[in-house]
């Protein structure tokens, strides 16, 4: 039975999103147990409303919330009733508990991560690797995405390596298509960090590293997994985000400026929705944290049950195909080719 935490508190619809998408995946998923964290009677008042196996759900009262005004660290260390204070402080003393799942503060859930969970063994640092639809209805991995502002060619390899094996663990994506974000495709191409990042992805034998990619081209289905500093990441993530965001505003405006134009989109109707849903972050769930002693997830502070329930499978995946375990193996390997180099 994997066991998942799962944080009511921090979500601009908690915790009735959280609470409706883990159920959901409890009522889909055989093997899995419930903690949640958060406001008892609230979180009573939710369930009474929901059909579960009541003895797979289990509840820890925890009412307090950690927001984004809070200072990560010091919130971490002093908030002590708060959701997100208890919920790292389950994952980390109890064994049985094996993920979080949460839609509250980034720099909290990287605090306490950092400061209560710990790295696995000869990772630098952790990263998030959230998910993007791709063209040929596939999916994009982005590692990192804004954990790490400042990296060295170390990290991007340990980057390359952790969503590789997470792309294939959860996924069950062969041989992911790895890719190095740069200024341009060719070898020569970038900055001194590219630049040896490039030479050291290439003789990782553990990735399948496809070259550099362009911004453009992240969508495009051509890759996997894109590998860059958190800096680069999070503008790529937010810029191709709100471009499809406007370019959807772009089609609708479209649409309604005149009787052909509605005619038209009625006739389009199930097409537009099908690509509403297509660009819809809530069905492709959160950003993982990688390199990260247990599993964590993190989702849009926006999210709906949907994005809720997806970030649970995608605990429950990283869980059942023991990606943690694979991650310290490859790390192993790498630390003692470095040692014989």
């Amino acid at each position: 039975m994997i066991k998942i935490l799962v944080d009511t508190l921090g979500g601009d619809k908690s915790p009735t999103v959280n609470i409706e998408g883990a159920i959901k995946a409890i009522n889909e998923i055989d093997d899995i147990e419930i903690i949640f964290v958060g406001d008892e009677a609230k979180i009573n008042d939710e369930l009474s409303k929901l059909e579960y196996d009541k003895k797979r759900v289990s509840i820890v009262h925890a009412p307090d919330e950690i927001t984004c005004n809070d200072k990560p660290t010091d919130a971490i260390r002093h908030k002590t009733n708060s959701s997100l204070y208890k919920s790292f402080e389950l994952l980390k003393n109890d064994e049985s508990v094996n993920a979080l799942v949460s839609i509250g503060s980034t720099g909290a859930i990287l605090a306490g991560a950092v400061m209560k969970i710990g790295r696995i063994k000869g990772v630098k640092r952790p990263a998030f690797c959230p998910l993007l639809p791709t063209m040929n209805h596939g999916i994009v991995g982005v590692c990192d995405s804004g954990a790490n502002v400042d990296c060295t060619p170390l990290y991007l390899q340990q980057f390359a390596i952790m969503g590789s094996l997470y792309m294939e663990k959860a996924y069950g994506i062969k041989s992911p298509k790895t890719a190095l974000l740069n200024v341009g495709t060719e070898e020569e191409k970038g900055d001194l960090l590219r630049k040896e990042t490039y030479q050291l992805l290439k003789e990782t034998p553990s990735v399948n590293f496809v070259g550099n990619m362009e911004s453009r081209d992240l969508l495009s289905g051509s890759y996997d997994l894109v590998v860059c500093d958190g800096f680069s990441g999070n503008v790529l993530i937010k810029s191709t985000e709100g471009a499809c965001l406007e370019l959807l505003k772009l089609l609708k405006s479209t649409f309604m400026a005149s009787f052909k134009n509605k005619l038209g989109a009625l006739l389009l109707k199930k097409d537009i929705m099908n690509i509403k849903s297509f660009m819809d972050y809530n069905n492709y769930g959160g950003a993982v944290l990688l390199g990260c002693s247990k599993t964590i997830v993190k989702g849009h502070g926006s999210s709906k049950a949907a994005a809720v329930y997806n970030c649970v499978k995608q605990a429950y995946n990283m869980e059942k195909n023991n990606l943690c375990e694979a991650i310290s193996e490859e790390i192993t390997k790498l630390t003692v080719t470095e040692n014989e180099n």
